[in-house]
Order: C-alpha cells, then structure tokens, then sequence
C-alpha cells in the first residue's frame, strides 16, 4: 500500500492509537482535537483502563469478548514498541500488569456474586472456563495478602489485567511528535467529507484536503452517527499507603460493581457509577459518598486515604453497546467504546488498519 495522507478527528485513545500506527506504518497523519492534548476530563482518562475481557462478558456479549482476547495479546506487543522506540533511556515505562482480576463479595451480597459466577460460565467458551477461579479465604489471602481475613470467597479472573492510562496517554503523544504528527488542538471540527476536514480554533478556519478521513471523536459524532449516545462515567483517584494490591478489585453489589485499579507509589482508580445521563457537570455528592463507603467496606485502611481527583466524562454508546468500525458516506468512524474502551483499542484499530489497506492495496 502506498503512502495516504490520512486525517483523524478525535485524539482520545482511539485516535491516538490510530495515528500511532499509521505513522509507524509510513502513512501522514493530521490529528484534531477539541480539546488539549494534556486534558484530565476526557472519556481516555476518566477511566481505570482495566483489560477485563472475562468480567466483561457477563454485562456484554460475544464480540466485545473476542475483541478483548485479541487486544490483550496486543497490549504487551504495543507497550514494548513504544518502549524501544524511545530514545530516552531513563523514560518512565507504562505500568502494565497481567495477573488477572479478583471479585469479591460481602455476605450479605453473596446472591450477587453467584449471579454473576452464573452469567459468567454460561457465556464464557469453554476453551477459557478454567481462568475462573474459585477462591476459598486462604487462596484469596494468598493472592492479596491486603484483603486477608475479609472476605470468605472470591473469584480469581486469570489472564487479565490493567494500565495506567495516563501514562499511556501520555506516552502516545510523545510517540506521535516523534514521529512527525502534524496536530491541532482547541480545534473544533465542523465539517468532515471523505477527503477533506474542516474546523475553528484559535488561529482561524482550517481546511485541510487529505486522502482519507477518520472520525475517532467519542461522542463528538454525534451528528453523524444518529445512534450514538453519552453514558456518564465518574471515577474517583485516592492515595493510600496503608494497602497494597497485586491486581484490580471487583467489589460485587446489588445496584453495583466497584472496581479498584491499583497505579504506582499506593494510588488507586475507584470507579462504580455508569449514569444513562449526558451531564458533563462535575461528579456528584451522592457518587462520590457511595464510591467512597464502597471502597471503605473493602478495606477500612481506605479511610485514610487521600483524594486526589474526582472526575466525570461522556462515555461514546451505540445503540447496541458494541464499538464499531464503519464505512458511512466515505468515512470511517471508529466509535462507541463505551466502558470497553482499554479492553476493545487495539483490536479495533487493528482491524481498521486492516480495512484501509485492503482499500488501497
């Protein structure tokens, strides 16, 4: 294939990992955003970036399952490229753990976690039925000597595991100045063909002719994709010294999933609220008391912990819940990640890039 001048609206995690690896396969890429590149409030941020293909099945379906396996086998290859082809030595690596995901459940919430061990082994193949594994208190002490003496079961999902997304973010914005990505950002994109963008920012009107236009920008499409819709995701980000944790937490509840994303120097990824809503106001007081008391009933040592941030952000949903890759009108969109965005990326640009090269073989 020969070398296209492609244009990407959206540098989120789609459109960033996108244009990553067009530039590395000797394509031009021009990246717009709305928003600044070191922006915290963002779906690619607002996010523990659990890699989670098995937990996931039990609220999804078949094919985010199998886009999950697939990313999953990318991840490591994908934060080793970055990795070598940084020339800085001393360059800070992307914190990346695969040691699988333990779900736990408080007595009075045990029905809860049997649905869930349910749902999961009736929809799991059965080639990956033996990832879950039962726990009784011993082996869940053993696995995470933090949550020793707390809980009497759990399940240990093996094969999974988790990212700092910042540092991924981060790191991929590095990666594309390196590589030559012309991008504007504050730059609010207002008209899309099949070979041309057109927006506004600070410097004027942009018209910019290419050869092919990428529509990557979460719920910013909107106008053009009539079956896309904002689900409200907030997550709260704590430090505390006094609990360690191997892995991610699934905390079961009757109205909902907790989940806790360990990071570097004893900071953690609380998250547990997933709103039908498109406010893109600041996290509320009730969500932030039930993540907080949620997070306090897995370890009392949380009470100590110090809030660092809390923030809130539009997850991009199709009507049926599933990311898609799609040709419309001579254009490709690459949307509706929803609350499988780290799980489904890799797998999904993947495929695109797979797409674009058939078309221009």
């Amino acid at each position: 294939m020969h070398a296209l001048h492609i244009g990407i609206a959206g540098a989120g995690l789609a459109g960033r990992c996108l244009a990553w690896r067009l530039l590395r396969a000797g394509h031009r890429v021009t990246l717009l955003d709305s928003r600044r590149r070191d922006a915290l409030d963002t779906a690619a941020m607002v996010a523990a970036a659990m890699l989670s293909p098995l937990a996931e099945l039990a609220v999804s379906d078949a094919l985010v399952f199998a886009l999950g396996q697939r990313s999953m086998e990318l991840w490591p290859q994908w934060i080793a490229e970055l990795h070598a082809s940084d020339p800085q030595a001393d360059a800070q690596p992307v914190y990346f753990r695969q040691q699988g995901t333990l779900v736990v459940a408080h007595g009075p919430d045990q029905s809860s976690m049997d649905h869930f061990t349910r749902l999961l082994q009736h929809k799991l193949p059965a080639s990956h039925r033996e990832q879950v594994q039962p726990l009784d208190a011993v082996g869940l002490a053993t696995l995470e000597p933090a949550l020793a003496g707390r809980f009497h079961s759990g399940l240990h999902l093996q094969g999974e595991g988790q990212l700092a997304n910042d540092q991924w973010m981060e790191a991929l914005a590095q990666a594309l100045d390196r590589l030559g990505v012309v991008w504007y950002e504050e730059v609010v994109v207002h008209g899309l063909e099949a070979q041309r963008i057109r927006g506004k920012g600070g410097s004027g009107e942009l018209d910019i002719a290419v050869d092919l236009v990428v529509d990557a920008r979460g719920v910013g499409s909107k106008p053009l994709l009539s079956r896309l819709r904002g689900v409200r995701g907030e997550v709260l980000r704590v430090e505390c010294k006094g609990v360690t944790l191997q892995r991610p937490v699934r905390l079961m509840h009757p109205r909902y999933q907790l989940y806790v994303a360990p990071r570097p120097h004893h900071q953690f990824v609380v998250g547990a609220t997933e709103l039908e809503s498109e406010d893109t106001g600041d996290i509320t007081l009730r969500s932030m008391l039930e993540l907080g008391s949620a997070l306090y009933s897995l370890h009392p040592a949380f009470g100590e912990a110090r809030v660092l941030r809390l923030s809130a952000a539009l997850r991009p949903a199709l009507d049926n819940d599933q990311p898609a890759c799609l040709l419309q009108d001579g254009i490709w969109h690459l949307n509706g990640l929803y609350r499988h965005g780290y799980l489904c990326a890799p797998a999904l640009v993947e495929s695109l890039m797979q797409k674009i090269g058939e078309a221009h073989a």
